[in-house]
């Protein structure tokens, strides 16, 4: 199963239903990140081998770049923070830590619909 790092934009009530959905998830608050650059905070999740998942669309271009220039990371899952569902969330991220692989997410951007 996939593991997640979150954003600090991200809805406390998302990282709490993984939570109790079993999936594995650590927050950029948690990991004392949460005003660190975007760069280095797409590269702590990759270290920790963690998906990053945000609402923060200035992740958008840092990953296009990274991909352009061949910059391995471990994987982006980006929401609309005004058009956020979160259950509809909870539940497309839980399907992302159960179905995709480490090599299926690895450099790639899914969008939550």
């Amino acid at each position: 199963m996939l593991a997640f790092y979150m954003d600090h934009h991200v809805h406390r009530e998302i990282t709490e239903g993984l939570r109790r959905r079993g999936v594995d998830v650590m927050t950029a608050l948690e990991d004392g990140t949460e005003t660190i650059d975007d760069e280095l905070l797409l590269t702590r999740a990759t270290e920790l081998g963690r998906i990053l998942f945000t609402q923060d669309q200035d992740f958008l271009p840092i990953a296009t770049r990274w991909q352009r220039d061949a910059r391995g990371f471990s994987g982006l899952v980006f929401a609309i923070q005004e058009r956020v569902d979160i259950g509809r969330t909870i539940e497309y991220l839980e399907l992302i830590a159960l179905l995709k692989s480490v090599d299926e997410m690895r450099n790639n951007v899914e969008y939550v619909p």
